[in-house]
């Protein structure tokens, strides 16, 4: 069994329109979210073996806030150009290059190509992936090169605005 876990970037700023959309910061409700979504995803525990993040500025920042919150060692997030607006299969293509060295990857990238991808490979479904939310499918497969034709089980789908009892 394998996890895979979908973390689109913090809300990011938008007030400088002399930047680019790839260096745009995340804006202060994307801090706090981060703060908030790094707390849920300690407390459930939550440990990849391997963060893979787009080098935008607001994706490679969310990877570091999250894996400092869960314990990750920053120092082995690999950053991949190529998730920058990914497409779902150009995602894939990233993941399947992982082979069977780990067994829970989470993916730190953008709409709409991990909200596309998350209905690939999942049974259960979603209308949009928002700001913040990490999305985990547990997935049957012995090699990342079959995600592309199984889907999985939705672990968890954790987002700043859900509400916990």
């Amino acid at each position: 069994m394998r996890r895979i876990t979908l973390l689109r970037h913090a809300k990011s700023d938008w007030g400088n329109p002399a930047l680019s959309d790839f260096d745009r910061p995340l804006n202060q409700r994307g801090k706090r979210n981060l703060k908030l979504m790094g707390e849920r995803l300690q407390n459930n525990g939550v440990r990849p073996s391997l963060v893979i993040s787009s080098n935008a500025v607001r994706a490679i920042t969310t990877a570091r806030a999250i894996a400092e919150a869960i314990g990750y060692p920053v120092e082995f997030i690999q950053r991949e150009p190529d998730l920058y607006l990914a497409s779902p299969r150009t995602i894939l293509d990233i993941i399947s290059r992982e082979g069977t060295g780990y067994n829970d990857l989470m993916i730190v990238g953008h709409n709409p190509g991990l909200t596309e991808l998350a209905n690939m490979i999942c049974t259960t479904p979603i209308d949009n992936l928002p700001t913040c939310a990490a999305y985990a499918v547990d997935i049957d497969i012995d090699d990342w090169l079959d995600l592309a034709t199984t889907q999985g089980s939705l672990n968890y789908f954790e987002y700043p605005k859900k509400k916990h009892a």
